[in-house]
Parts: C-alpha cells; sequence; structure tokens
C-alpha cells in the first residue's frame, strides 16, 4: 500500500510500524539474543530468501551486512510465472514480496541472517507489515535445503516459547521454488531513491536503527 503514503505517515507518529521502531523490543530483548548460538561455518557461498514486507526496507538492511555479497529484490511463493509488480500488489499471485540474499557462511551464518530477519519486522502480524497490507507482505522464510528448514523451525520455536513478542509468531516457512526478479526499479530502491518520502520517513529510520544494533556486523 505504498500509495497511501500520508495515511502511512500519520500512523507512523502514532503506534511503531516496525519491530525496530521499538527500542524495548529490540534493542534490550535478551530473550532473542540468547537463542542464537555460535555455529559453525563453511566457506561455500549460499543462497538465502526471506519475506518480510516491502521489499525495499529488507534489501536496504541485508546488503549492509559483511559476508553478504549480493541481495536481489524480486517474488516468490506464489503460481504466477514472471509477475509484474502490479500484478504481485493486486494480491492475485500468490507471490509475497522477498529479497534473495547471497552470502558467504564463512563469514556470516545462515543463523546470523534469521537473527537480523525477525529482529527487524514484525513476525506476529498476519500478511500485513505496518501499512503494507495484503499476502503480498507476509513474513516468510523460504528455505533452500533441509538445514536452512530446520534452522528456521528450530529458531521459530524457540523465540515462541520465549514470549519475545508476547504473541505467536505467524511467520511462515516454505520450501523454495522459483524467484523472479522484480522490475529493474525495485533493485537498490533506497540507495536510488533516498528523496522519496517513503525512503525518507520509512526506510531510513528503520536502516539507521538497525546500523545502532547490528553495528558489529556491518560491513
Amino acid at each position: 500500500m505504498k500509495q497511501l503514503i500520508n495515511i502511512f505517515l500519520l500512523v507512523n507518529f502514532l503506534i511503531p510500524l516496525f519491530v525496530l521502531a521499538n527500542n524495548s523490543t529490540i534493542i534490550t530483548n535478551n530473550k532473542i539474543d540468547n537463542i542464537y548460538m555460535q555455529t559453525d561455518k563453511s566457506t561455500k557461498v549460499e543462497t538465502a530468501t526471506f519475506g518480510m514486507g516491502c521489499f525495499w526496507c529488507s534489501e536496504a538492511i541485508f546488503e549492509r551486512l559483511k559476508g553478504v555479497k549480493s541481495v536481489a529484490s524480486g517474488y516468490t511463493g506464489g503460481i504466477s510465472a514472471n509477475p509484474t509488480y502490479e500484478q504481485v500488489c493486486a494480491g492475485n499471485t500468490g507471490h509475497a514480496e522477498v529479497i534473495q540474499i547471497t552470502f558467504d557462511p564463512s563469514v556470516i551464518s545462515y543463523p546470523e541472517l534469521l537473527e537480523v530477519f525477525w529482529k527487524t519486522h514484525d513476525p506476529t502480524t498476519l500478511n500485513r507489515q505496518g501499512a503494507d497490507v495484503g499476502s503480498q507482505y507476509r513474513s516468510v522464510i523460504f528455505y533452500h535445503n533441509e538445514e536452512q528448514k530446520k534452522s528456521a523451525e528450530h529458531y521459530k520455536a524457540e523465540l515462541d516459547k520465549s514470549g519475545a513478542w508476547g504473541k505467536p509468531i505467524v511467520s511462515e516457512i516454505s520450501p523454495f521454488t522459483n524467484f523472479y526478479k522484480a522490475e529493474d526499479y525495485h533493485q537498490d530502491y533506497f540507495a536510488n531513491n533516498p528523496e522519496k518520502q517513503y525512503c525518507s520517513f520509512v526506510i531510513a529510520p528503520k536502516v539507521e536503527k538497525f546500523e545502532k544494533v547490528f553495528q558489529s556486523k556491518l560491513k
């Protein structure tokens, strides 16, 4: 619902629209921090695919992490081949807005990416993030192998058990099928359009808070 920027801006001053807007949930939430353990890391390049609301926001966050080689915005999880942005926004394709991350697990592990995933959006709201509403904005992890599936299920269960959010986590965990890269103008959207209202009022504050929380993991 990026068109409804005026409504969004009003709501943004009244309630937290993202988990990162709530410092008591993000910066001081030891229940989340304590769940993530040190993991063995290999040297091969791997792929992760996450949906966590608007892919402009997600891309701007993950591309700042050490060990992340590239981040692409796109669509997956639906029934339509080669969907357009307009078709996905109409909610009839079944696709979610996602980012596909290529990363070096010798620098950053998949569980560490999951930590960023869960800390930088609200995984308790079904089919919405803030003012962006619809199944295309659902919280979802598309796993590429059984190890990723087990990690996602494990940490989701542990986070639910910890009561970190006070509400059940609704993040979907589904097998990855096909990734359809979004139109060129969606790629590096925040970096290329800092003057846009959505970027300055929504993405920029989110990135600023993310950088404070994950300072040690930044490039």
